[in-house]
């Protein structure tokens, strides 16, 4: 499911079209905007993963890392095991150092503010030593504009793309994070040298952070 360079060329060419077509299927040869995010965080993965929000079908575990590791979500996406759904995410049902890497996939946001911390710090007892995090987070502008556009395609076309839809949008949740508050949540959680990354793909209008348990 990884990549290659002439996909890359492709899919950087058509990145205005894929943006308000092709939001999680991949279809004519293009990448979808999932299928992209899922690339560029496959990459920075360590080893036995985490993906923590992992929504429908657990598609990163299962598609992208061939079911080396384990997705969780708080919601019964479509797809999901009964092992996937937990009912509580401020105390992650794994122990302790038993993962390599931890993803948050265009979700940090949808965390509720007063445990985003809470699940951070999770991530990070769960991390082995020298193990890493990865969280994906989109241009301000970008990620409100995705969202009404998947919003106002679904109305349209009668379809169901928009998972914060279909779950509702909780209170303390947010379109989008600025990075300095990701970086501050990390660096209080104990994560050291945290790299962020562009999506050369999306024009540089997404972007990833990746940091360490060291």
């Amino acid at each position: 499911m990884i990549r290659g360079f002439a996909q890359k060329v492709k899919d950087f060419v058509t990145f205005p079209l894929r943006a308000i077509i092709l939001f999680h299927e991949d279809r004519w040869g293009f990448s979808s905007l999932a299928s992209e995010r899922f690339d560029y965080v496959a990459r920075e993965v360590a080893g036995y993963c985490l993906d923590v929000g992992c929504g429908r079908h657990n598609r990163f575990i299962n598609d992208y890392l061939c079911g080396h590791g384990k997705g969780i979500d708080i919601f019964p996406y479509v797809g999901l095991k009964a092992e996937n759904v937990v009912e509580d995410l401020s105390r992650f049902p794994f122990e302790s150092s038993t993962f390599d890497s931890v993803t948050f996939i265009a979700n940090l946001n949808h965390i509720p503010k007063s445990q985003r911390d809470i699940e951070l710090s999770e991530a990070y007892r769960v991390l082995k030593p020298k193990g890493n995090i990865v969280v994906t987070m989109g241009n301000p502008l970008a990620e409100i504009a995705i969202h009404k556009v998947v919003w106002l395609y679904d109305k349209l076309f009668g379809t169901n793309f928009d998972m914060d839809s279909e779950r509702g949008m909780g209170a303390e949740e947010d379109y989008y994070l600025t990075d300095a508050e990701i970086v501050d949540r990390l660096t209080r959680s104990g994560f050291k040298r945290i790299d962020k990354k562009y999506f050369a793909t999306q024009w540089g209008l997404n972007h990833l952070f990746v940091a360490w348990k060291v």
